[in-house]
């Protein structure tokens, strides 16, 4: 009898194990792969500020996880922090993101990503819209990401955008500059654009700030000694964009800009990149790196296509005259 009882408690035993092993192997693998069997992925969603460019990002990374397999409401949960153009509020989002264990963080913009590449050491971050990834120190390697951070970038070419200024005002002498000094992105811009001034006998005016109540007082400094104003991809100064609009108008100095969306509010023109279609980008490079690919082998992508985006009313206030090869260049044009 106590021999009976002894095999029926070690068979029970045997199955309880078992199951309890395979239970755990799915688990294993559900965290491994960021998906599996009902797992709902946990994204911290972080942004800089809320402008055009970055919310077009933003909505790209969401139809990017999604058309990847992962979609909101079913078995991904994002949280979405907003640090509204504040350094010390994209520290504590970092850090909250890094206390609650999320399976990945996506960072939109530079500052928002330094944080979080700062505070989160061992799970994946992917960044969108930086322009410089090695001078914000996120990777040492755009081809060979070393640490757990990759993304995509939206450099362009300040000489390109520069040799576009002079084609509208060919006798361009004096080209003024605001940006925020403590923005890497921002800083490395203006370093470009002042070495392909020098080459076109252009003078920068540099009217940095710190924060966006200096923007307007910023732009009103810089009407009186430039020929035109250009706006850098700066998240502060583009936030703020209304500001410079209306220091430009009021004296008759024309604005242009590196992003597009910031020409579809009023400045000239630009060689710019689809902003959506980067945040779709970091979407798709997001999905891949939750299903097991290493961040490793996930090389930082830039966008190799800038178009270019005219706005002919705001021509048209400036005084300036759209030539038809422009025109005929240009992938959209702004009525």
């Amino acid at each position: 009898m106590r021999r009976a009882v002894s095999m029926v408690l070690t068979t029970l035993l045997a199955i309880s194990l078992a199951a309890c092993g395979n239970q755990t192997g799915g688990q294993n693998e559900a965290t491994a792969t960021g998906s599996g069997q009902g797992q709902t992925v946990k994204l911290g969603l972080t942004q800089f500020v809320e402008h055009p460019a970055l919310d077009a990002i933003h909505q790209g990374i969401l139809d990017g996880l999604k058309q990847s397999g992962y979609e909101e409401g079913k078995n991904l949960e994002v949280d979405y922090q907003n640090a509204h153009g504040d350094m010390n509020n994209t520290v504590s989002i970092a850090q909250k993101y890094a206390g609650d264990k999320k399976d990945l963080v996506v960072a939109i913009a530079t500052p928002s990503a330094q944080a979080a590449a700062k505070a989160i050491t061992d799970k994946p971050v992917l960044f969108s819209s930086v322009t410089d990834p090695i001078s914000a120190q996120l990777v040492s390697s755009l081809e060979k990401p070393d640490k757990n951070v990759t993304g995509t970038s939206d450099k362009v070419s300040m000489e390109q955008q520069l040799k576009l200024i002079k084609t509208f005002l060919p006798q361009l002498k004096k080209l003024g500059v605001i940006y925020t000094t403590s923005e890497v992105n921002s800083e490395v811009q203006v370093k470009e654009l002042e070495e392909a001034a020098s080459k076109e006998g252009v003078e920068i005016i540099k009217a940095g700030i710190s924060q966006l109540s200096e923007v307007q007082l910023a732009a009103q400094g810089l009407a009186g000694k430039a020929d035109a104003m250009f706006i850098p991809i700066d998240n502060t100064v583009v936030s703020s964009f209304e500001a410079v609009l209306g220091a430009a108008e009021a004296n008759k100095i024309p604005v242009f800009a590196s992003d597009t969306d910031t020409v579809k509010r009023g400045a000239v023109a630009t060689y710019g990149i689809d902003y959506y279609q980067i945040g779709k980008q970091t979407g798709e490079m997001a999905a891949r790196v939750l299903k097991g690919q290493a961040v490793a082998d996930t090389p930082v992508e830039i966008s190799k296509q800038a178009d270019l985006y005219i706005n002919e009313t705001a021509a048209g206030k400036f005084g300036l005259t759209i030539s038809e090869a422009l025109k005929q260049q240009a992938k959209e044009i702004t009525k």
